[in-house]
């Protein structure tokens, strides 16, 4: 039986952040996983499975909303700044330390996407995470956007992200977009049919927004939380990639991982970037089940 509360805690600026506590059952304190989702995403795009499956194995399991998305307050909204967001979760971990069914001692993170970068970052600059799941991760802002805008597009995109400045510097408040269109004539983050139909995904009635602000597409091109890969060791790092993967893209990924030094692992999976939250849940979450058992659950 697994237990799943309602939780917040306080970030920098006094934002509240909120998110779901999962909680195993038998005597504690247990080891335990912080969780959060990737760009513009909320924790009801799939992530209470994997909470779950990491509490029944034995883990208390963390879920946060990210600054100015889902339950989290913070403003202005939909607002994806990476370095933020990382710092956020370190509160997040910081939270865990407190709970008293927590071993603060056996720390873990998981994140995916987005969040797999972070969890890149927090990896190899917070040593109080004993291991590390980087599922699907974003590596490289600048070299996935080689792969994704064609290069006659990239003017366009770049005086868009001006005049969003310029609109600031006059007083005229943040510019949004679409997180996701399968309508080539609107300005969107994502166009592909697998993002539309993941983020499209039934959810319950006011919990996400199809809108992001436009700067968050200029701070994704800027954020390369790859260079931090080497960084990680010694503390254990599994890397979870599709090998069909057209968003993060999986040769990059890959080659991510080799830069990565030991302790590490490599599970490759079927499918695109979104088949590990559906398709291949199985699989992925089995995956870091096995290593988090392996490095944190096993070290008693």
């Amino acid at each position: 039986m697994v237990e799943r509360e309602d939780i917040e805690f306080e970030a920098d600026g006094g934002v509240m952040l909120r998110g779901w506590l999962y909680i195993p059952d038998g005597p504690g304190p247990h080891p335990a996983i912080s969780m959060a989702h990737g760009y513009a995403g909320v924790k009801e795009h799939r992530l209470d499975g994997f909470g779950r499956r990491f509490a029944e194995a034995g883990f208390v399991v963390l879920v946060h909303d990210h600054r100015s998305f889902g339950a989290s307050d913070g403003e202005p909204r939909q607002d994806v700044n990476p370095w933020v967001q990382v710092e956020d979760w370190r509160r997040a971990i910081s939270f865990l330390e407190t709970r008293a069914e927590v071993d603060a001692a056996r720390l873990g993170v998981w994140g995916s996407s987005y969040g797999g970068g972070h969890a890149l970052v927090l990896g190899a600059t917070d040593r109080r995470l004993k291991a590390v799941v980087s599922q699907v991760p974003n590596i490289s802002g600048y070299r996935q956007a080689l792969r994704r805008v064609p290069p006659h597009l990239v003017p366009a995109l770049e005086e868009g992200f001006a005049e969003d400045e310029r609109s600031m510097a006059r007083g005229e408040g943040i510019e949004y977009q679409l997180v996701v269109s399968s309508d080539p004539t609107e300005r969107a983050s994502y166009a592909s049919p697998d993002a539309v139909e993941f983020y499209l995904q039934d959810l319950p009635e006011g919990v996400w927004e199809n809108k992001v602000t436009v700067r968050s597409t200029r701070w994704a091109r800027m954020y390369e939380p790859g260079v931090f890969i080497s960084r990680i060791s010694p503390t254990p790092l599994l890397m979870i990639v599709a090998v069909e993967d057209y968003l993060t893209v999986t040769d990059i990924d890959l080659a991510a991982y080799e830069e990565a030094l030991e302790p590490k692992a490599l599970k490759l999976i079927p499918g695109g970037h979104f088949d590990p939250y559906i398709k291949n849940f199985d699989v992925a979450s089995t995956a870091a089940v096995e290593w988090f058992t392996a490095h944190l659950l096993s070290h008693e």
